[in-house]
């Protein structure tokens, strides 16, 4: 549930203008080789090569050489979550950011206590709910095999898929899971409409035996893409407020979201894809709602490819859980962030700390840490950018407070129009990562 991203050389940027027709995005591209009608995609899409094995922790090699890299399309921070059946099916909707070729999948099973065996993965198109574009359902390997089993604590990337993933498309990763046992891995708050189903479906398009939908992802927490090398992607860092709450649930309108079509439309920006590492509850400083920003840096933000920006909105937790955080302590997460990301060669957007008068938890004592921890973004000249959500949010009458225009009812997180506005503010151009 929290806020923070942006500014050059210590002033602020400008906020960025209106922009974007997912629509008609999508008309232009559709995914995975398929760039006709829902009902038929081309032969390519039906005939799936697959290449050879390779180590599952290493980049493919391209045939253009270096003017080729992959770039993360898609992306959900991991946490832990309950024990799972095992014998089961999960069929996971997710929207993508930047197109390309070569489609990787990353399995989680970070937070496991077991290995996990993923007996069938498959990757296709959505047509509508469970039900999959006829001849899109393309099925993933891994060093050349169908199944992998993940080790518990450790991570898996499946081999390059031939053909072309469009921008903004509704892709479908099918897994069959078998020896799931304990805690599972996944992300609690997808803000999209899953479905699971007992025994092996994954190859199948139909959405005749998906009948149990589900509000999570699991296992899966990142795609990526074969692109141009001039091509990046921005990791939205967050909490609740970047994971979407009380925005619409299968529309993809959080923040995140608008600012990728907002990035598909620009001609002239390079930066093009998203990777949403928000997790509701998140905080900087301490674990609760999925380990601390701090702790989970290089896990969801660091190890994505194509990553050149990362963009950090996150702190109401911190200091709307009375636990004493002062402006000089989130300074110094902040300043962590910071140093670790430059360190890596990347630029780090900061985004001031939201409005929250009306929530229960708001007293005089966090407001004013909120004020001096929004005074430090906006004037402390850390971060290579700055965006200010606080300003573009807040009421004008009531300052300490949300625009009740873009209050999604709880005084604290955005609606649709709400979440709209935070990426329109956005100066594009901020994004761009000279490092």
């Amino acid at each position: 549930m929290p806020a923070h991203p942006g500014r050059r050389s210590g002033r602020q940027a400008r906020p960025g203008v209106l922009a974007v027709v997912a629509a008609l995005v999508t008309a232009l591209c559709v995914p995975l080789t398929a760039a006709a009608a829902q009902a038929r995609p081309p032969a390519s899409a039906q005939t799936p090569a697959h290449t050879p094995a390779r180590a599952q922790d290493e980049p493919a090699a391209t045939p253009a050489g270096r003017d080729r890299h992959f770039v993360v399309t898609w992306g959900a921070s991991a946490d832990r979550q309950g024990a799972g059946p095992a014998d089961r099916s999960y069929r996971l909707v997710v929207r993508t950011s930047v197109g390309g070729t070569a489609l990787r999948i990353r399995l989680s099973n970070a937070f496991g206590e077991h290995p996990v065996t993923f007996a069938r993965a498959h990757a296709g198109l959505q047509r509508q709910g469970a039900e999959l574009i006829r001849g899109s359902n393309r099925q993933l390997t891994f060093g050349g095999r169908p199944s992998v089993t993940v080790p518990a604590g450790e991570t898996v990337l499946s081999d390059p898929l031939p053909g072309r993933l469009a921008a903004q498309s509704n892709l479908v990763v099918s897994l069959y899971v078998t020896g799931a046992e304990g805690p599972t891995t996944g992300h609690g708050m997808a803000m999209q409409t899953n479905y699971a189903a007992a025994g092996d479906h994954a190859a199948e398009e139909a959405a005749t035996n998906w009948t149990d939908p589900m509000s999570s992802w699991y296992w899966l927490d990142a795609v990526s893409v074969e692109t141009s090398t001039t091509i990046s992607s921005v990791a939205t860092l967050g909490d609740s407020i970047t994971d979407g709450w009380a925005s619409s649930t299968d529309a993809n309108r959080r923040w995140p979201d608008y600012l990728s079509r907002r990035l598909q439309a620009a001609s002239g920006s390079t930066v093009k894809g998203v990777a949403n590492e928000g997790i509701s509850g998140n905080k900087v400083l301490a674990d609760g709602a999925g380990e601390a920003a701090l702790r989970r840096l290089e896990r969801d933000v660091l190890s994505q490819p194509g990553v050149r920006t990362v963009f950090l909105l996150e702190g109401i937790n911190d200091i709307k859980a009375h636990s004493g955080v002062t402006v000089d302590d989130l300074v110094a997460g902040y300043r962590q962030i910071i140093d670790r990301a430059h360190a890596t060669g990347r630029c780090v957007v900061g985004a001031t700390v939201m409005p929250y008068k009306g929530w229960s938890e708001y007293d005089a004592a966090g407001e004013t840490v909120r004020q001096g921890v929004n005074d430090w973004i906006r004037n402390g000249g850390a971060f290579d950018a700055v965006v200010d959500f606080d300003r573009i949010t807040r009421s004008p009458y009531n300052p300490q407070a949300i625009l009740p225009f873009f209050d999604g009812g709880d005084h604290l997180h955005p609606n649709d129009k709400g979440m709209q506005a935070m990426a329109d503010a956005v100066d594009l151009s901020a994004l761009r990562c000279d490092r």
